[in-house]
């Protein structure tokens, strides 16, 4: 309790927002990464809050809103295969495929879990030896660690009926990514505290030098919020472009060494579509040589046709920081979290969804 009261404590963010008000000279586009930071942000009220001059993009750090559709129709024609159970996080059941979603599926009688860690799918794979048990392994860099650990644990217990089905993602290619969009305003970020938890900051600082961008690593209280801002803003206004740590009770340098450790054990470096986004090169994981076998797309052999995103779903704009969600002409009429056209209103990282709980009557843009 102490934690939290010192990082929402009205006293600091108070504190904060006047400095940045006396900092500010010029207009400053400030693109926040992760969706956790784009919920803080929205809930707490703070873009109204934050001097005018400060405009927040918001990222496409939503594991949910990045997951390809091509991944969840190969993990709903998995689930249609007899004697075959997919484990998932929660918000994963709801993202719209090219033909339904994992929740349809189930209602359909497919047997799809929610699981909050895949060793738990695991479990279910050592205990019923008859059954396929196959693990929707998606994420940023936070989340790789425990799905590499999941396949290592298989292996040591010597399973044949477990596997995963992966879409895990890299942070600092997708960022380059978005810099390298002609359309991209973007002068500065908020880097994702989770995913640097994992990764450390060191893989950031040529992007930071590369495009001169300040890059700060943030959490996600409103105090974490506005003092990253502030940090950045700073740099800004005093032309320095580096990498800073915020968030430095939680994030390390070098990041966490036993973790990646697992993570270089069992994967490696591939290049990954993101949804909305495209492929973009060497931004994802996949298993390594020897753990093959524990590959749902090769063990089942999954194929799938076209899958083009809805064209009228403006998602991909979002998660590019090409538009915000309010200036989507479907947003709050006929995409809604109850019946979501794109993966950003499902999650509840997710930037539409966000705006739609907690700001769809403000009309503020910055």
């Amino acid at each position: 309790m102490k934690y939290l009261n010192e990082y929402r404590d009205p006293e600091l963010i108070h504190r904060y927002l006047k400095k940045l008000h006396q900092l500010v000279s010029r207009q400053w586009t400030i693109m926040e990464i992760c969706g956790g930071q784009t919920h803080s942000l929205v809930k707490n009220g703070l873009l109204e809050l934050l001097p005018e001059e400060i405009i927040m993009i918001h990222g496409p750090g939503c594991p949910v809103c990045v997951t390809p559709m091509g991944t969840i129709d190969k993990a709903i024609q998995l689930a249609h295969k007899e004697n075959v159970t997919i484990c998932s996080f929660g918000d994963m059941l709801r993202v719209p495929g090219s033909r339904g979603s994992l929740l349809e599926a189930k209602a359909k009688g497919a047997d799809i879990r929610v699981y909050y860690s895949p060793l738990e799918a695991v479990d279910l794979a050592r205990a019923n030896p008859q059954k396929e048990v196959v693990f929707l392994a998606v994420g940023f860099e936070t989340t790789t660690p425990a799905n590499a650990l999941s396949v290592l644990q298989a292996h040591q217990l010597g399973l044949s009926n477990y596997s995963v089905l992966t879409s895990q993602v890299r942070l600092p290619p997708a960022m380059e990514a978005i810099l390298n969009d002609d359309r991209t305003s973007i002068q500065g970020f908020l880097g994702a505290g989770h995913v640097s938890v994992i990764s450390g900051v060191e893989e950031y600082l040529p992007i930071a030098t590369k495009y001169q961008v300040p890059i700060v690593m943030t959490g996600f209280e409103p105090v974490d919020i506005l003092q990253g801002i502030f940090m950045v803003v700073e740099q800004l206004e005093n032309g320095r472009y580096e990498v800073g740590n915020q968030y430095s009770r939680a994030v390390k340098s070098a990041g966490n060494r036993e973790a990646l450790r697992i993570v270089n054990k069992i994967l490696e470096i591939s290049d990954q579509d993101w949804r909305g986004i495209g492929m973009i090169p060497s931004s994802g994981y996949r298993l390594k040589q020897e753990y093959h076998q524990y590959d749902a797309e090769k063990k089942f052999a999954l194929t799938v046709g076209s899958t083009e995103s809805d064209k009228q779903c403006l998602a991909g704009e979002i998660l590019r920081g090409i538009i915000k969600p309010m200036e989507c002409p479907f947003f709050g009429t006929l995409c809604t979290p109850d019946k979501p056209m794109g993966a950003p209103m499902v999650s509840s990282e997710g930037a539409c969804a966000a705006y739609y709980q907690f700001a769809k009557e403000s009309h503020h843009e910055s």
